[in-house]
């Protein structure tokens, strides 16, 4: 008998292995994309009831339909309807342990509504700022389509320029997939720029 085929590892699946792995209870996280709020619920989880996460989205719907996810399952979250670009209002430099971000679209949402590269590169500042030392960020990217590629292209040089004395960047992606299929990047913390200065 044919066996079916098995489900395709997705950026999504990165993402969470990821978190899964440098998240512990008791940590300070950031969603700063909360789209329909499963990265949201995951960090609710990893963090557990001595965490916090922090959410944010620039779409209504996205803020309710993740605090709606998050109810069902019975976590909470500080969820703003802001831009992720304001961030460093809700935490202090030094404190967070992860940032997540989803570049792109809000699933099931409009295409024409997306990450735009002048705010989401002030957002990454502020999430490097943020960070404690050995946080992360974990960053998917969605291009192509109605968003196109300025956005992808302005994250990779931004990526690209971090300093390898205090940021490691590592890129997952799937070269011998068609289309534009959307990839991962983590970044750590390594140490503290200042600590050069």
């Amino acid at each position: 008998m044919k066996q079916p085929a098995k489900r395709q590892l997705g950026v999504l699946d990165l993402a969470h292995r990821w978190l899964r792995e440098h998240v512990s209870a008791g940590d300070l996280c950031i969603d700063a994309t909360c789209g329909r709020g499963n990265d949201t619920r995951l960090l609710c989880e990893l963090t557990g009831e001595s965490g916090k996460v922090i959410g944010f989205d620039i779409q209504q719907d996205a803020v309710d339909s993740t605090a709606a996810l998050l109810a069902e399952n019975g976590l909470s979250a500080e969820l703003h309807c802001e831009s992720h670009a304001e961030m460093q209002k809700y935490a202090a430099a030094g404190t967070v342990s992860c940032v997540v971000f989803n570049f792109g679209w809000l699933p099931r949402g409009s295409h024409e509504i997306f990450t735009r590269a002048e705010s989401s590169i002030a957002a990454l500042n502020a999430a490097l700022t943020l960070l404690k030392l050995g946080g992360s960020l974990v960053l998917c990217i969605y291009y192509g389509g109605a968003n196109g590629f300025s956005e992808r292209d302005a994250l990779n040089e931004y990526l690209a320029a971090l300093d390898s004395r205090y940021y490691t960047v590592m890129q997952c992606s799937f070269p011998n997939r068609t289309g534009c299929p959307p990839y991962a990047v983590f970044v750590t913390k390594d140490s503290e720029p200042e600590a050069a200065l």
